[in-house]
């Protein structure tokens, strides 16, 4: 049960502060959503260094593994909102804002987890 608790509060807070970037940056003129991809990748980053400073000579308990990775990355980063995204630039016809954003968020999303690695080495 405690470890639930520990995953509700991290993911509660990710989730907060995804929904204010995603206030903040997100363009209604131009429909590109800069808040999802930038949490997206800070969240892939997040996630890469937390990892890697748990598997780093048990640098985190499991407890705080759970806060910051399972619950607070976990809510920060969102595919379903990204997959929603896509949809929206899909059926309006806006297929290069659709490449460019679905290409980048993979490409630049897997390159975060790796320096976020790299970094804690």
């Amino acid at each position: 049960m405690k470890q639930l608790i520990i995953v509700f509060i991290g993911g509660g807070f990710g989730s907060t502060l995804r929904y204010l970037i995603g206030k903040w940056l997100n363009s209604s003129e131009t429909g590109i959503p800069y808040g999802t991809f930038a949490a997206n990748i800070l969240g892939s980053l997040l996630i890469g260094i937390i990892l890697g400073l748990a598997a780093k000579n048990d640098s985190l308990t499991q407890n705080q593994t759970l806060l910051l990775a399972t619950g607070f990355c976990g809510g920060f980063t969102t595919f379903s909102t990204f997959a929603y995204e896509n949809h929206v630039f899909l059926k309006s016809g806006d297929f290069m804002n659709f490449a460019i954003y679905t290409i980048a968020s993979f490409i630049v999303g897997f390159l975060a987890v790796f320096l976020g690695m790299y970094w804690v080495k």
